[in-house]
């Protein structure tokens, strides 16, 4: 595999460290576009933000279309309390014990910003004793806490915080000297820098592809519609690039790209499925095929939408998925060889 380490983790850095949970995805797309812009390749929007670029193949009434998902999880405030703090409500699905102690900042409608830190009703033992051990983590049970000198409601509707405001929590990305990737948001972000990767080199070295291939970025995944409108009309095949999930008593790996044989939704496409293991098998890339009991994805939810389309889901392994996830280098660029050399193969 000759790929670029360096650039496969600088696209990823860029993208982690722009926050876009689920309905607020326009600052991540204006900087997808502007590096697209610089090296002139062309692409165009969907109504509902995501964003599409195509390569023309030798057939182009059978058609590819890779897609990835740019948002991600997130929060919303729900209330604002009488005490001047805020209480919060997901945005998708995940664990609330993963955000206790978390760093955040809340963005306001009129664009300010507020740094806070997300807790526990009860987040001192000193105080609460055992029955801080024993809340249950609910959205209920948890509270924003601004870096404010606040006391009261109307002390936080006076900074413009309102109810709807979005609530950004801090990724705390880190790559370790020995390629590890650790934050929040790998799913879909490493996917996605795969995609941006793939993209970047397909047009570098001119490379011609057998059938027209495009690469659709959606931005409503995580709340179940991503893919569900605006493919090309000429997809067959729709291969959505998404985590697998690392963990006991899975087969996904941090260091291989994961085959998905089954979700929640059910199989994905058998023949597909055995193209893209043949394409690893071929080219030594590293895979794992696996099934995730708890999932869907982009592929699924074009699928559930009435797509005529055959589905596959492959993507980089993370481990902890939906919480402080984490990756390696090696299974993101298996996965990038395998998009390339799977979108090459007739």
């Amino acid at each position: 595999m000759n790929y670029d380490k360096a650039e496969i983790l600088n696209i990823l850095k860029d993208l982690l460290f722009i926050s876009s949970p689920t309905g607020h995805t326009e600052s991540i797309l204006r900087h997808i576009e502007n590096s697209l812009k610089e090296m002139n390749i062309s692409y165009k929007n969907t109504t509902k933000g995501g964003l599409i670029v195509s390569f023309p193949g030798k057939n182009n009434t059978y058609q590819r279309t890779f897609t990835s998902h740019v948002d991600t999880l997130g929060a919303m405030v729900k209330d604002i309390k009488d005490n001047g703090t805020l209480s919060l409500l997901p945005i998708g699905t995940y664990m609330m014990s993963t955000l206790e102690d978390e760093n955040c900042t809340i963005e306001t409608s009129n664009g300010k910003s507020y740094s806070a830190t997300i807790h526990t009703t009860k987040p001192s033992v000193h105080i609460s004793g055992n029955s801080a051990n024993d809340l249950k983590r609910t959205p209920e049970n948890m509270e924003i806490i601004l870096d404010e000198k606040v006391f009261c409601k109307n002390d936080v509707e006076s900074l413009g915080i309102s109810v709807g405001d979005y609530i950004l929590i801090d990724p705390r990305t880190l790559i370790t000297k020995k390629e590890f990737i650790k934050s929040r948001y790998l799913d879909d972000k490493a996917g996605v820098s795969a995609v941006i990767y793939t993209i970047k080199y397909l047009h570098k070295n001119n490379i011609k592809l057998p059938y027209t291939t495009n690469f659709y970025i959606s931005t409503y995944e995580e709340v179940g519609h991503g893919s569900s409108a605006a493919l090309p009309e000429k997809t067959k095949e729709l291969i959505s690039i998404d985590m697998g999930t690392v963990g006991c008593g899975q087969t996904s790996s941090e260091y291989a790209v994961s085959i998905c044989a089954k979700d929640s939704s059910g199989p994905y496409d058998y023949s597909i499925r055995k193209k893209l293991i043949e394409t690893c098998k071929e080219n030594n890339i590293p895979y794992k095929v696996d099934i995730y009991p708890y999932y869907t994805s982009d592929a699924s939810a074009a699928l559930c939408a009435g797509w005529d389309v055959k589905a596959a889901l492959i993507g980089p392994g993370v481990f902890a998925s939906h919480a402080y996830e984490r990756t390696h280098i090696d299974a993101i660029l298996a996965t990038i060889d395998l998009i390339i050399k799977y979108a090459s193969k007739a």
